[in-house]
């Protein structure tokens, strides 16, 4: 009987690591990311070593976008899950912390990247999770990314993962290069941001702008301005001679096209990509173009080029 039992319990021990659980990291594989932006620096990092998994489609907005019951699953069976973090995924952060319960490594890369607060008028608010318009966050992102995969991510050749991390960094330091000598050739007196929300903080601390406001005053766009942050905003920007104001090319500008009027001056509007890539046949299908696309039109639009 005793012989039968422990043959009995030893087929269950057998059996338990067929059945899968997620909870003990068995079957995990792959990483899975939440944007797309985030997503393409995941790949340049990871290359050949593991499945890759970008949530966010191009051109969608990271406050609002929403995940399938398939794709929460998928959270909870990677191996590694790389979120941005510090508020920006809302609509997706439930699903982040339900991965989290079942034991998914999951790396909040904002948090690692020495984050600031977005600020209106002297005032700081929440923090701004929009840390990518500044590539030297970025290459330390590069860093931490590559190290929680070979940390959490099974079967990754480290050396590989590595290497692709440092050729990565070095192009996202080429790039910030690239913004230092375009930014200069404009005018201190014309370095003012005007935007839709507050998305180019981190570039405006790193390049000497000051951010006269946001017509959607808050980190999110899932906030609504009134009309007095309107008003107040046409204000300022007449005060400051802003001559361009900035508005995120995934979504419609008619909130900043209401601000302009109010403030009766010519003022140009301008596209910009903030938070989202474009499709493969856009100007910004991957970080490193959006970025330089971002700096073109900005110093164009600043310096009158």
């Amino acid at each position: 009987m005793r012989a039968r039992l422990l043959a009995a319990l030893a087929a269950l021990c057998l059996a338990l690591p067929l059945a899968g659980c997620a909870g003990e990291g068995a079957d995990r594989t792959g990483v899975v990311v939440t944007t797309d932006i985030l997503g393409d620096i995941t790949r340049n990092i990871v290359g050949d070593q593991a499945e890759v998994t970008v949530l966010m489609r191009p051109g969608t907005d990271p406050h609002s976008f929403a995940i399938s019951a398939r794709q929460a699953a998928r959270l909870e069976d990677a191996a590694l899950l790389v979120h941005n973090g510090l508020g920006l995924e809302e609509g997706v952060a439930r699903h982040v912390q339900a991965a989290e319960r079942q034991g998914t490594a999951t790396l909040a890369v904002g948090e690692g990247v020495d984050p600031i607060r977005y600020t209106s008028g002297k005032t700081a608010r929440m923090p701004d999770p929009h840390f990518w318009t500044d590539p030297v966050r970025a290459a330390k992102a590069v860093d931490l990314i590559a190290e929680r995969v070979v940390r959490r991510v099974a079967g990754v050749d480290a050396a590989k993962v590595r290497a692709n991390a440092a050729a990565y960094r070095a192009r996202v330091e080429a790039l910030d290069g690239e913004m230092r000598g375009r930014f200069g050739a404009i005018p201190a007196a014309r370095r003012k941001l005007v935007t839709d929300h507050h998305v180019f903080g981190y570039l405006a601390g790193r390049y000497g702008f000051e951010v006269v406001g946001a017509v959607i005053p808050s980190g999110t766009t899932l906030a609504s301005p009134s009309g007095a942050d309107l008003e107040s905003l046409a204000g300022a920007v007449r005060r400051a001679g802003v001559r361009a104001v900035f508005a995120d090319s995934a979504r419609p500008a008619r909130l900043a096209e209401v601000m302009v009027k109010e403030t009766g001056l010519a003022i140009t509007i301008v596209a910009l990509h903030g938070e989202t890539l474009t499709g493969p046949d856009g100007d910004a299908p991957t970080y490193l173009r959006m970025m330089r696309a971002n700096t073109g039109a900005i110093a164009s639009a600043l310096s009158g080029q």
